[in-house]
């Protein structure tokens, strides 16, 4: 028997308009959006009470930490804190313990998220400088693409020799996921800090070390590789104004053969932060100037960049806690990144519509995601629902991050997310989990 979902009364936001309205759930999918559907006695009645209704959070760029890493995250932790934050499908990195850098590897990943994961999942390979033979061998179907780290790797992921990165980007027609910071920069920055303040580099030279110059270096000369080979490149995290003058917006996203996001953290935080919050905002490409930031946000508005993700990548306050040089970068940021977007509604820096679209819209389009990413019929029913009049303030006893901590604590939100659909089935009402179903693998059409 079929299992019905009504959703009434509620502020859909699709394909840049905005309009009141139901929407029916059949099972897994939507099955009709109206102005006004009738319920019968065998559906599930929800009254949205002019609520916005948006479709899940693709969120391109997590690291949800396992295997290996269970001690920072672990993927039931973090796609709990995802679904609860309104992300409902997750590309997870590769730089796990052991790293998905062999077909088998990846698949174990895949066999721990079908068990663990509440949210929808995929899971990119990771290239090495000897793992062609392997790389080539993905799927393009069944997973998101390749990341490669061109700078600031872990283990032994450092794409650093021409001729195989040149290889690389001749080779596969799947999308190649860059990391961009020039390694040779940053190294010869971090000497000179190092010499001068020790261990204890202040965090306010963070920026300085992981320079706009070591970004552009690298991200130009993977562009122009891409130019040269015909690859299919997507540069993730930009963290610079500078950067933004190398991509594009004459064209649609489906036609663009270069495309680029942006994080959350680098589009609320600058240096003027560090003072403060100090190194747990010590991301990777690091946060940089307030006039970076602007830079940034114009560059989304203007769509030379395609899509805003998280760049979740949680670590125990113990590890974040250590001096500069010890201390690793990243922080924990699903749980709070589409009411952040909504902040920012609110002030007037970005309407509801742009925002859907670079949060769900294009990461569907830019990875060519099977059905997710839009309110349609016909499509699967990744929907979240949000009040943007209930503030809340972020805390750790309101936190669900295993790491148990957030760069957004004491601050206040206007929105609060109260469901989360996946796949149909409400995951998550106003606290309340349904821990007893799964999220499902996405597939590609490619």
């Amino acid at each position: 028997m079929a299992k019905l979902t009504l959703i009434k009364n509620a502020k859909i936001v699709n394909e840049n308009t905005t309009f009141l309205g139901d929407v029916l759930i059949e099972n897994e999918m939507i099955k009709e959006i109206s102005s006004d559907i009738k319920a019968t006695k065998k559906t599930q009645l929800i009254d949205a009470k002019g609520a916005y209704l948006i479709p899940g959070f693709i969120d391109d760029q997590v690291h949800f930490r396992e295997p290996g890493l269970t001690h920072k995250a672990n993927i039931a932790s973090e796609s709990k804190a995802a679904i609860a934050g309104g992300i409902t499908t997750f590309i997870e990195m590769p730089n796990t313990v052991p790293q998905a850098t062999t077909q088998n590897l990846l698949e174990d990943k895949f066999k721990i998220a079908a068990k663990e994961s509440y949210a929808n999942y995929s899971f990119m390979f990771g290239g090495t400088n000897d793992n062609l033979e392997e790389l080539l061998k993905t799927d393009p179907k069944k997973v998101a693409g390749i990341k490669l780290f061109l700078g600031s790797s872990t283990g032994n992921m450092l794409v650093d020799n021409e001729a195989v990165l040149e290889k690389i980007f001749s080779s596969t027609k799947m999308i190649i996921s860059v990391h961009c910071e020039d390694e040779a920069t940053i190294k010869k920055n971090t000497k000179e800090f190092t010499e001068k303040y020790g261990e204890t580099i202040p965090i306010k030279y963070h920026p300085i070390i992981r320079s706009e110059e070591a970004c552009y270096l690298s991200s130009s000369k993977a562009i122009e590789l891409a130019k040269k080979t015909g690859a299919r490149l997507h540069v993730f995290h930009l963290s610079t104004a500078k950067e933004t003058a190398l991509f594009r917006n004459d064209i649609p996203i489906e036609e663009k053969q270069i495309t680029a996001e942006v994080c959350i953290h680098h589009l609320w935080f600058s240096d003027k932060d560090y003072e403060k919050k100090g190194t747990h905002i010590k991301w990777n490409p690091a946060v940089k100037t307030e006039k970076d930031r602007h830079g940034l946000w114009e560059a989304l508005l203007d769509d030379r960049i395609d899509v805003l993700a998280t760049d979740h990548a949680p670590h125990t306050l113990e590890e974040k806690n250590n001096v500069y040089t010890k201390a690793p970068s990243g922080g924990p940021l699903v749980q709070h990144a589409v009411i952040a977007v909504l902040e920012k509604v609110k002030e007037g820096v970005i309407s509801i519509e742009k925002a859907v679209e670079k949060m769900s819209h294009n990461p569907a389009k830019l990875f060519q995601i099977e059905k997710r990413g839009f309110i349609k019929k016909g499509y699967y029913a990744d929907l979240v629902l949000v009040n943007t009049n209930e503030p809340q303030t972020v805390s750790k006893d309101n936190l669900l991050y295993k790491c148990g901590w957030s760069p957004f604590e004491g601050t206040t939100f206007s929105s609060s997310i109260t469901h989360t659909f996946v796949n149909g089935t409400l995951m998550y009402n106003k606290g309340v989990f349904n821990e007893k179903t799964k999220g499902k693998r996405i597939t590609f059409k490619r």
